[in-house]
């Protein structure tokens, strides 16, 4: 748990068999665990406001920065409220909400090249942003931190927002209270994962130790006990009831991480590698 970026950057330059987490929010942890390093960001929570802009660090956790820019009359980050990831967890998937998504304001990256083992300067373009994906995804860069600049707006236009925000989220998604990993599946173009999920008959899908949550289809709920080879084994039946019905292969939001079983392997092989372009 490095508590600096030049900690963090050595790290990055040392190790070989590394994860970066932040959160660990739309993350499934295999129950065999990983056999390699772990870097967890959280303790790089330092961030700055400087009139409109924005600088923060990888692990400055998202509601943290949604409520600080709000005090200040900053909008932008109003739907990060209910999201319990960081910001490097958002930049890396593009995390968005309500219309608004992470990459709107954002106009530069800091990242470490892996291959290099140099810091780069990343524009917003270069980091490739599209729906749930960025350039973080491809393996080869770690975010540092990122600058932002958002609009000047009312505080009560603001808070108004988020609270709406906090409102909407309550209704459609469980508690953090409530064992689930977020959001499963990616939503198709012109479409909704939820949706599919729902008329495909899965919020009646349910083992011993997990199940598809009642109020929404996309959440898988952690009854006690499951392993990740239990919510992977649902994941795989949630995919094939919508492609059996609606003949869409729904490609998977959350993130396996860790050593798998030889059924996972199995399970991930068609969950994941079968919906990667």
């Amino acid at each position: 748990m490095p508590e600096s970026q030049a900690e963090f950057t050595e790290l990055l330059r040392d190790l070989k068999n590394y994860i970066v987490l932040g959160n660990c929010s739309n993350v499934i942890i295999s129950s065999k665990g990983y056999s390699g390093n772990i870097i967890l960001t959280t303790e790089l929570k330092e961030f700055e406001i400087r009139g409109t802009k924005v600088f923060a660090s990888c692990g400055v956790k998202g509601p943290l920065l949604a409520q600080k820019t709000s005090d200040a009359g900053l909008s932008g980050f109003e739907f990060m409220i209910g999201f319990p990831g960081t910001v490097g967890g958002n930049i890396c998937m593009n995390a968005g909400a309500h219309g608004q998504s992470i990459c709107d304001n954002i106009t530069s990256c800091c990242v470490f090249n892996k291959k290099t083992k140099e810091i780069e300067y990343k524009t917003k373009e270069e980091m490739d942003f599209s729906y749930r994906h960025s350039l973080l995804q491809e393996g080869g860069y770690v975010l540092l931190y990122a600058e932002f600049d958002l609009k000047k707006s009312p505080v009560e236009e603001i808070k108004s927002l988020i609270e709406r925000n906090l409102e909407f989220r309550k209704s459609i998604q469980p508690s953090l209270s409530t064992p689930n990993a977020g959001s499963v599946f990616k939503n198709p173009e012109n479409d909704s994962a939820g949706r599919l999920l729902d008329k495909a008959g899965v919020k009646e899908f349910a083992s011993d130790n997990v199940k598809v949550w009642n109020n929404h289809a996309n959440f898988i709920i952690n009854m006690g006990e499951a392993t990740s080879e239990d919510v992977l084994e649902l994941m795989a039946r949630m995919q094939n009831a919508v492609k059996e019905k609606f003949t869409i292969t729904l490609t998977p939001e959350v993130i396996f991480i860790g050593d798998k079983t030889k059924k996972e392997e199995e399970l991930w092989n068609m969950l994941y590698k079968k919906t990667q372009k």
